[in-house]
């Protein structure tokens, strides 16, 4: 099949980016978005033209490396799969595909399709771990967790980091990352210690760095982990569950 690319080129983070268009021959309807950068780069560096960068790692939908925005849309046109693993067989045969670095105010391009994305990291290093002594592996035995508990915890820390959900909300939220990141946390009993001070750091991050949730549902979409929408109020949940732990209880 053939394809028109469109893609942004950028050559730094100062400099003024512009799409360039290519038109390739040859494409096979099972390639990833990722193949078909793949494949316009051996075009281009054949032909001497420096080629597109672009971010990714394990190619399996697990690092979230690959956050890209395609279609106007992050990750690509299916919803819930990241990049990696988004087929460009959902296109019709000469049709265009417009490839972007994930648009959010955020995220600054570094070059071409590559964003920074370090400050998703200054929420989870507000918070977003458990800092207390928690024994030698025999101890984690002696405190017994709930199995639906535990499955909760590992359906939430499921969230791979890409950014998709920040992109994807008109608000440049993170507050389906955040909610994750706290949410899987407080559902576990060592970690929970931590809980209120947790609560108070991330949430600090959360104001400096993001816009705020209005319940658009846009993250959702795009979420390669499936992160359910509920998961947004967390973040909220926990802020006020912390004040509350600040104040005089009734006796």
């Amino acid at each position: 099949m053939k394809l028109i690319v469109d893609v942004w080129r950028q050559k730094a983070p100062e400099a003024v980016g512009t799409f360039h268009s290519y038109e390739l021959d040859g494409c096979d309807e099972r390639m990833s978005i990722l193949e078909l950068l793949d494949y316009l780069n051996r075009n281009l560096s054949s032909r001497g033209v420096e080629p597109v960068a672009f971010d990714s790692d394990c190619r399996e939908g697990i690092c979230g490396a690959c956050g890209i925005q395609v279609d106007g849309r992050p990750h690509g046109f299916s919803e819930n799969l990241p990049a990696c693993m988004q087929r460009v067989g959902a296109h019709a045969d000469g049709t265009h595909v417009c490839l972007e670095p994930l648009r959010s105010g955020a995220f600054p391009v570094i070059r071409d399709l590559v964003v920074d994305r370090s400050v998703l990291d200054r929420i989870t290093m507000a918070g977003g771990f458990a800092s207390v002594d928690t024994g030698l592996a025999p101890d984690a035995d002696a405190i017994p967790i709930r199995h639906q508990d535990a499955e909760g915890a590992l359906d939430l820390a499921a969230c791979i980091g890409c950014g998709a959900c920040v992109a994807a909300c008109p608000n440049g939220s993170a507050a389906l990352y955040a909610g994750a990141r706290m949410g899987h946390l407080a559902a576990l009993n060592i970690p929970g210690l931590e809980r209120a001070e947790r609560a108070r750091r991330m949430n600090e991050a959360m104001d400096q760095y993001f816009g705020s949730c209005s319940g658009y549902g846009e993250c959702i979409r795009v979420c390669p982990a499936n992160i359910p929408f509920d998961v947004v109020a967390v973040a909220s949940h926990e802020r006020l569950r912390a004040l509350w732990s600040r104040w005089p209880q009734p006796r």
